[in-house]
């Protein structure tokens, strides 16, 4: 009898790609395994993103192709803009069952057959880091935002089942580990060992753990919000071995008057003493962040705040993303409403500040040493491999296919548009825990 085949489809954020893993090593453990590019599939899994009308439509786009090339598969449609609005999903075409909330996924999987859930992965094919969901659910109410509604209960993994995952991932060769939730800084707020009266165990301690396993390897944060940088985070990343000195708390603005808009639980002057803290605590931490442009009722001088602002924080990277009302958030009916062409006209001058900046800090890496997870090959380069240093800076430095997915050591020579380019050390000599601030000389 022929294997039964699948093909899943990730859309949106890295909980998602973590999930969508999940239900695939699920199938895989029940004899399915991944269609080829022309094979017809017999199941077909779309994992579906709502935190913006993009992400609806392409949504429904990706599952009435499915249907059109695979007309005698079945559709199971999770995710987000499935718990947003399961009726709409269920009307396209191949569709048999629609995931609302993922805490009954395991049954649901049970009741077609699909048993033997794993507690969680193995490994991240195609992916040279391997990201670990922590925790789900998120319990803030910020003026723009659908996620609360449809993920609104937090839910923290044991730590046990953690580092076991993170220690699989590891034995299958991913040298970078990305801890990563709907609200990371939640980790543990959840947990029942307050009400017995344990001590808590929070986002501190998960990492504190986590770094005792030996290794060369290294960890990474990723988005947190400012609120929850906590002395205990600051202490225990300053301490740590395998963390990366990089950091991603969100901003959405620069403007104060414009955060409480957004229900926004700081000022941007808060937001920046948190950011100073950090830096004068740890050794050269690097910093990125979400920003969106064209809030309701954003003034240009609310704008220019927002510009002075991430130069002055040295974000050495900004993903912008222009406002899109979600159906359902207080934001969505707000006043002030501005034109698509306004805020593409900020977006656009948004990112070339962020280019400025971050070139201007490439431009402080020459001379340093480097330690690169090499992602890939460089297509206009040969002979050149590109990845992503520990403070997150991208780097294209000699290689080959063999170095796909190791940790590599270089020293900044120059900076292109996109790139910091190295010249290759040798990692057998140098100290595997490096440090950005300090010369190759």
């Amino acid at each position: 009898m022929d294997q039964r085949t699948c093909r899943l489809v990730t859309l949106g954020c890295k909980v998602n790609q973590y999930e969508t893993q999940l239900v695939k090593e699920t199938l895989e453990r029940n004899g399915y395994r991944e269609a080829a590019e022309d094979e017809p599939a017999d199941l077909c899994v779309v994992n579906t993103c709502t935190v913006t009308n993009n992400g609806d439509s392409r949504s429904r786009q990706v599952i009435r192709q499915l249907a059109r090339q695979n007309p005698q598969s079945r559709t199971l449609v999770m995710g987000c803009y499935a718990t947003r609005d399961p009726d709409a999903v269920r009307k396209l075409p191949g569709v048999f069952e629609v995931v609302t909330d993922k805490r009954e996924l395991p049954d649901i999987l049970a009741r077609h057959g699909l048993y033997d859930m794993p507690a969680g992965i193995s490994r991240f094919p195609g992916r040279k880091r391997a990201y670990v969901k922590v925790q789900d659910g998120c319990i803030l109410r910020c003026s723009y935002c659908i996620i609360p509604q449809v993920r609104p209960n937090l839910l923290s993994r044991p730590a046990d089942e953690i580092e076991a995952e993170v220690r699989r991932l590891l034995a299958h060769g991913h040298q970078e580990i990305v801890l990563t939730g709907v609200h990371v800084g939640h980790y543990g707020v959840d947990s029942s060992r307050v009400k017995s009266g344990l001590a808590p165990f929070r986002l501190s301690h998960l990492i504190e753990r986590l770094d005792r396993i030996p290794g060369n390897w290294r960890m990474r944060l990723s988005s947190i919000e400012a609120a929850e940088v906590t002395d205990d985070l600051i202490e225990v990343a300053g301490r740590s071995e395998h963390l990366c000195p990089h950091f991603h708390p969100a901003l959405q603005s620069g403007s104060t008057s414009v955060l409480r808009r957004m229900r926004r639980r700081y000022t941007a002057e808060r937001f920046a003493e948190t950011l100073q803290n950090m830096r004068d605590r740890l050794e050269n931490p690097t910093f990125s962040t979400d920003v969106i442009v064209g809030f309701p009722g954003e003034t240009e001088e609310e704008f220019a705040e927002t510009l002075e602002f991430c130069e002055r924080m040295g974000f050495i990277k900004v993903h912008v993303f222009p406002f899109s009302p979600r159906r359902g958030t207080p934001a969505a009916t707000m006043p002030g409403q501005l034109p698509g062409t306004e805020i593409a006209r900020r977006a656009q001058i948004l990112e070339q500040m962020e280019r400025r900046v971050a070139e201007r800090y490439h431009h402080t890496q020459i001379g340093e040493r480097v330690e690169v997870i090499v992602e890939g090959l460089c297509e206009h380069q040969p002979g050149f491999v590109q990845g992503t240093d520990r403070r997150y800076l991208p780097v294209m430095l000699p290689g080959t296919a063999g170095d796909l997915g190791r940790l590599v050591v270089g020293k900044g020579l120059r900076v292109t548009r996109d790139f910091l380019v190295a010249e290759r050390g040798d990692a057998d000599h140098v100290s595997r825990r490096i440090s950005g601030g300090i010369s190759d000389g």
